[in-house]
């Protein structure tokens, strides 16, 4: 079987997953407001990080769409993407392609919790892919891209759990849930050329040109 790269993957602007709807809306913005966004995002690489800052990490697929949504919340100060939850340590984006490190492709949140609440996070998370695929998202497939949510305290971990429950009995997906709630372990930024990927392209998703 063909194994898709990245290029083919669906824009993460148009999963229609969870209740069949655009989650970040692309279709109505116009070109001026796409251009905003992306300076928004772009600024955010430089963004000094509050005291009160929190962290999240999430896995959804391709993390260059991942990565975008997130970036586009208010609230979040910068993100990173890197892999976590495999061996060897630091690994290379070869290393992990291979499929044999275990990794996760995943994105690294730092946000401000007066301005946007774990919850929300979480929310877009599920918004933002297909839970129920196993280590699949659209045509990318492999342990790599599968979905999971890594939890930095006990609190994130009930917020994640309770999410996850009420969202399967929630009769928005029609299979079962087949993320993974585990708790966050070693983080390594991937390679520079990913990080803020589609922005530096000048996109806010997979599919924007």
């Amino acid at each position: 079987m063909k194994k898709f790269t990245k290029h083919s993957m669906m824009s993460l602007a148009y999963v229609t997953a969870i209740a069949g709807v655009t989650i970040l809306g692309c279709d109505n913005r116009t070109e001026a407001q796409d251009s905003k966004i992306i300076e928004n995002i772009l600024a955010k690489a430089d963004a000094k990080v509050p005291a009160n800052a929190e962290k999240a990490t999430f896995a959804a697929g391709c993390f260059w769409g991942v990565e975008s949504a997130f970036q586009q919340l208010d609230g979040v100060i910068k993100t990173s993407v890197g892999y976590t939850g495999g061996n060897p340590n630091k690994p290379s984006y070869k290393d992990v392609c291979s499929g044999k490190t275990g990794h996760a492709e995943a994105v690294e949140v730092i946000f401000d919790p007066s301005k946007i609440s774990y919850e929300k996070l979480v929310e877009t998370f599920w918004n933002i892919h297909d839970p129920t695929t196993l280590n699949r998202q659209g045509p990318d497939y492999g342990t790599q891209y599968r979905s999971a949510i890594y939890f930095h305290n006990l609190k994130q971990q009930a917020i994640a759990t309770t999410s996850k429950q009420a969202l399967q009995t929630s009769g928005k997906v029609s299979g079962k849930i087949v993320t993974e709630i585990t708790k966050a372990s070693s983080f390594f930024k991937a390679e520079d050329y990913h990080q803020s990927y589609l922005a530096k392209l000048g996109k806010t998703s997979c599919n924007t040109h």
